[in-house]
């Protein structure tokens, strides 16, 4: 069942207060149409229309009233978070037009993780009215996908281990008639041997596995999605320090990500044969920890040399990738939380987006745009490829001095898919450090939406 469906409901002409969306350069004229009564309100509230601004109006009536709130000069997803946010709980409508893409805004405002709260505060829904009923259903099937990412970030990882991993997909794939398929403990050490050596520290009941789901008309284009599912990232023997370790419950949000995304494909019944792959493991220390120095033989069969054991994520995903392409897929998507560099270059709302084919990033950051899910591409720059070089392995996990971390991370993961096969891959923070209105600080989906959008217009449904 939906927990966002109902704040947008049809407009039948019910009672509802009003909002007002106003914007500085339309301050003046809105100001114009106000009764007098109402014009001296927001005169004396200050109202400017900046974003974030409000100001309730008077009716005429007692107890009748209408709010406005200021939004930014074009637009945006946002513009009614902050209203959901601040207005009780009823039944409203805007004063013009229909909220149209900032219903998932709207929606969104009403997230909670109160999961490991004792008291919950009790806010009641407010639902907006729309007259386009027909966008409902899908901005709450993101808005659902959204907080699903979010959830399973949050949760810590006593609560979200490997096993509860598994547990997610193998629910989805009962909701959806999906096969799935998982390759556990020692069994990996023979086809997945870096997904095993991550692994294979971590306590016999957070054994590392790869989850696989697949689903859809075989005769239908191969669609793969990868996620990484680090359940939580001590760093190995190369162990990180207290303030870097404090939020690794997140390193899975890559495979947050892919679950979601993979929902999404199979809600909307997308032509596609979607195969799911979630290397799932924790990163733990113990006597049998994967070593600096050590040399692992990867599922395609090149051998890399373990630099740095906190560079690890790379290793359970050239695996899965090596899997998914095994299959011919027309398209690769991957998810991961990979490097700190890319959150040094974009800071934490823009994931790193990388792409091998020109089409396929310029149509996925059209997508980005049309959708208001920003993405930045950043460059497989050849050139770099060199920082990899290992003196007695195929290559390195990681390149030396962090130059170009992101980059040299996604070059190692290149290496495992062939080049004749599209492929995108997610370097995102999945964590929103501070709040703003409809996105509360955690974790957060962050390229969903804009890949979604990109899945939708190439495969689309007849």
């Amino acid at each position: 069942m939906s927990r966002f469906a109902h704040l947008l409901q049809p407009d039948q002409g019910q009672e509802a207060r009003s909002i007002s969306l106003v914007s500085k350069s339309g301050l003046e004229d809105w100001l114009k149409s106000l009764p007098e009564r109402a014009r001296t309100a927001v005169l004396a509230d200050r109202f400017t229309g900046a974003p974030g601004d409000y100001v309730i109006l008077p009716g005429d009536r007692p107890g009748e009233w209408s709010a406005a709130f200021g939004i930014g000069p074009k637009p945006g997803l946002w513009d009614l978070a902050a209203a959901a946010k601040a207005l009780p709980e009823g039944l409203y409508r805007l004063d013009q037009g229909s909220p149209g893409a900032a219903g998932l805004g709207w929606m969104l405002a009403h997230y909670r993780y109160d999961r490991f709260l004792s008291k919950t505060e009790t806010v009641g829904d407010r639902i907006l009215l729309t007259t386009e009923p027909g966008l409902i259903a899908e901005q709450a099937r993101l808005a659902e996908a959204t907080a699903l990412v979010r959830d399973m970030v949050n949760c810590p990882a006593a609560d979200l281990g490997p096993a509860e991993i598994q547990a997610a997909i193998e629910q989805m794939a009962t909701d959806f008639d999906a096969q799935i398929s998982v390759t556990r403990g020692d069994d990996l050490s023979t086809g997945f041997a870096m997904i095993h050596a991550v692994g294979q520290a971590a306590d016999r009941t957070r054994a590392p596995r790869l989850i696989e789901l697949e689903w859809g008309n075989p005769a239908n284009p191969r669609l793969a999605i990868v996620g990484k599912g680090v359940a939580f990232d001590t760093g190995g023997l190369n162990i990180k320090t207290g303030g870097f370790m404090r939020q690794m419950k997140k390193d899975m949000g890559g495979a947050a990500h892919a679950i979601a995304l993979a929902k999404l494909v199979m809600e909307a019944r997308l032509p596609v044969r979607l195969h799911l792959l979630v290397p799932a493991v924790e990163n733990a220390i113990s006597a049998n920890a994967l070593r600096p120095g050590d040399i692992l033989k990867s599922r395609k069969g090149t051998t890399v040399e373990i630099d740095n054991t906190d560079a690890e994520g790379r290793l359970i995903l050239g695996d899965a990738l090596a899997k998914a392409s095994e299959d011919h897929p027309d398209l690769i998507l991957d998810f991961a939380t990979l490097t700190g560099a890319a959150r040094v270059a974009l800071g934490p709302d823009l994931p790193a987006m990388f792409a091998n084919h020109e089409d396929l990033a310029a149509a996925l950051l059209q997508a980005s745009a049309d959708v208001s899910d920003p993405c930045w591409r950043m460059p497989l720059w050849d050139r770099y490829d060199d920082m990899l070089k290992s003196d007695i392995a195929d290559m390195v996990n990681s390149a030396e001095g962090g130059m170009a971390g992101c980059v040299t991370a996604a070059l190692f993961l290149r290496r495992f898919v062939p080049e004749a096969i599209q492929w995108v891959h997610f370097d995102t923070f999945a964590w929103r450090p501070t709040a703003s209105p409809g996105r509360p600080k955690g974790g957060e989906a962050m390229g969903l939406r804009a890949s979604f959008e990109l899945l939708k217009r190439r495969y689309p449904v007849d």
